[in-house]
């Protein structure tokens, strides 16, 4: 990837912590967060962090586990830089699309419940759009859109998306803990969803300027889109 060093992307994070009627913990998936991350990082964008409030996000427990540790979660850890960031996210009410060439939503179970019902959190998404700037999702990162959807109902109606599917919450035995099956949610506001053939394997869906990814191993893809697109729009607009 050529370097991007005028190019700012914000990620904003889920800082929901509990699941529902069991004493496991959610928060932010980290490889869904450092994985991207660091595709950025390396481009030579700018990346800003934000939570709904500010200030550190929860760590989704399960994704501290050896089987899920990524190459980006260890730089994560040796990275004192990010550490610091991570731990201050900005507060939401103080953003505005204006400044980002894009916008990056991680999972984690979390977006679930803050993302979804978060008025700002759905102006923002819908603030980048009307800006025709780019919007990725990965995994359980666009129920932020069911609020944006929510507002604006046809952000959504009859765009191809992707996310982490019915079948895989059933796999991954959280589907009893959770408020709602994020599959079943977007096809309620009218999406044209697809997936990978089998679970867990990487799937990217790209309509226009909004971008999804299914699961964790979707990560590096989605970000890849992202910063794809934003050279696109960048080029098309330096040749009008």
């Amino acid at each position: 990837m050529t370097t991007m060093e005028t190019t700012k992307i914000l990620m904003l994070l889920t800082a929901h912590r509990y699941m529902e009627d069991t004493q496991h913990e959610t928060g932010v998936w980290l490889g869904e967060f450092t994985d991207p991350y660091y595709v950025f990082l390396d481009a030579g964008c700018e990346v800003t962090l934000v939570t709904i409030q500010g200030g550190e996000p929860p760590i989704d427990p399960m994704s501290k586990l050896t089987e899920h540790v990524t190459a980006s979660n260890r730089r994560f850890l040796e990275d004192d830089a990010a550490q610091f960031h991570f731990q201050n996210t900005l507060a939401l009410q103080n953003i505005i699309a204006d400044p980002f060439d894009g916008l990056f939503i991680p999972g984690g179970h979390g977006p679930l419940w803050d993302l979804a019902r978060s008025i700002e959190s759905g102006r923002l998404i819908l603030e980048f759009h009307k800006q025709r700037k780019p919007i990725a999702a990965l995994c359980h990162g666009p129920a932020a859109f069911l609020m944006s959807a929510k507002l604006d109902p046809s952000f959504l109606m009859g765009r191809k998306v992707t996310s982490f599917t019915n079948a895989e919450e059933a796999l991954v035995a959280r589907k009893n803990n959770i408020p709602y099956e994020l599959e079943t949610a977007l096809k309620a506001k009218g999406v044209e969803f697809s997936s990978a053939t089998l679970p867990f394997a990487a799937h990217v869906e790209i309509d226009g300027d909004v971008i999804t990814g299914q699961n964790p191993l979707s990560a590096n893809g989605t970000a890849t889109a992202l910063l794809k697109r934003i050279v696109q729009k960048a080029a098309a607009s330096t040749n009008f």
